[in-house]
């Protein structure tokens, strides 16, 4: 690029920081196509950051620098910022569309969907959003939470999976030789008639590597998901983890969400699109009641753990939570309040009510989906 092309585009780049409102002081510059394309950049940020000083460009009869009337639509900006701006710049637009300026409307238009990247903060603005959704347009809102589970499934499947059911055996060797299954110590022991002492260094001639085995069997985890806005992240990431576990040989997994009632979603423990779409975020937190439902599900108790994810904001009397919490550990069974579920678990919540919990012997705390699933191992073991 010659000097004189970098600075027209230098200077028209300064003129999109600018704004429209910088018109005369500074325009665009370049032939037909470039202004062409400038200006439509143009629009499309005014459309979006007109919003913060409380205007909106889809109200204006005239664009400025053009010689129309705007006819923009929620599916025509997202088509053409992704058109026009590279993916990193078009993921920071939309993120502040949904995140800073509430453009809802992203959301009720099928071919909006259609052109939005799968992500955490999407699938949460959908969750928050999907009340207005109807036919075609949350037929789309499901794909896009079938996508983000399935892609989070295969993030954390195989470290779950080894973290619940698998501890190193050391008294057989493995056919699989892998780094994780590697016998340091045994390999060592084995080989130190081979130490060669002229120099220093011990001679492997053989590496022992150790089986993984089963532990469980025959278990029962009883999920119990707070609906409440403020979880939005953990629902989603327990969903998923719920699927992970039923998936699990050793585990009869039972999958319940609430408010200020209770539905049970067992039937759909391996299906996170569908239970996502079943959450209605908001509303009044009964704890007490999501306990004594999941209680009646046990029937071993020393063959079962309660996992409650919720804020520990409780909307129903404390006290009669605090009778089946007792009740639940007392017949033997695990009981355990999880405060966050996401990769950073960041907890709040009710940390009085908390400490009142941990006293009577349940555990309550953050923890990441990894941490989760050592954390199923070692009450199983």
């Amino acid at each position: 690029m010659d000097d004189t092309l970098e600075k027209q585009l230098s200077v028209n780049r300064w003129r999109l920081v600018l704004g429209g409102g910088a018109d005369r002081e500074l325009q665009f510059s370049g032939d037909e196509e470039t202004l062409r394309t400038f200006e439509d950049m143009e629009e499309l940020l005014d459309y979006l950051y007109g919003r913060a000083g409380g205007d909106d460009i889809r109200e204006e009869q005239e664009r400025l620098g053009g010689n129309g009337p705007s006819v923009l639509t929620a599916a025509k900006w997202i088509n053409k910022v992704r058109e026009l701006f590279p993916k990193q710049t078009a993921d920071v637009l939309e993120r502040h569309a949904l995140d800073e300026f509430k453009m809802t409307e992203l959301l009720t238009d099928k071919e909006v969907l259609k052109k939005m990247e799968p992500s955490m903060e999407l699938l949460k603005t959908i969750l928050q959003l999907k009340h207005l959704m109807k036919g075609e347009v949350l037929g789309e809102a499901r794909r896009i939470a079938a996508a983000v589970a399935e892609e989070l499934r295969k993030k954390l499947e195989n470290s779950v999976r080894r973290s619940v059911m698998g501890r190193i055996d050391r008294s057989t060797s493995s056919p699989v030789h892998s780094a994780r299954n590697l016998d340091i110590k045994k390999t060592i022991r084995r080989n130190l008639k081979n130490y060669d002492k002229s120099s220093g260094q011990l001679i492997l001639q053989d590496i022992y590597f150790s089986n993984r085995v089963r532990r469980y069997n025959n278990k029962t985890v009883i999920i119990a998901i707070d609906e409440s806005g403020s979880m939005v992240g953990s629902v989603i990431y327990s969903a998923v983890m719920a699927q992970i576990f039923s998936k699990l040989p050793f585990a009869d997994v039972k999958l319940v969400i609430f408010d200020t009632s209770v539905v049970d979603l067992t039937g759909y423990a391996d299906e996170p699109a569908e239970i996502l779409m079943s959450v209605q975020l908001g509303g009044g937190t009964y704890i007490g009641g999501a306990l004594s439902y999941c209680e009646s599900l046990i029937t071993k108790p020393s063959e079962s753990v309660i996992i409650c994810v919720t804020d520990l904001y409780e909307g129903g009397p404390v006290g009669r939570l605090m009778n089946i919490s007792r009740g639940i550990i007392e017949s033997g069974a695990k009981l355990s309040f999880l405060t966050a579920l996401d990769q950073d678990a960041n907890a709040v919540y009710d940390k009085s009510l908390g400490q009142k919990l941990a006293d009577l012997g349940a555990f309550v705390g953050a923890m990441t989906p990894e941490q989760l699933g050592d954390y199923i191992g070692r009450i199983f073991s």
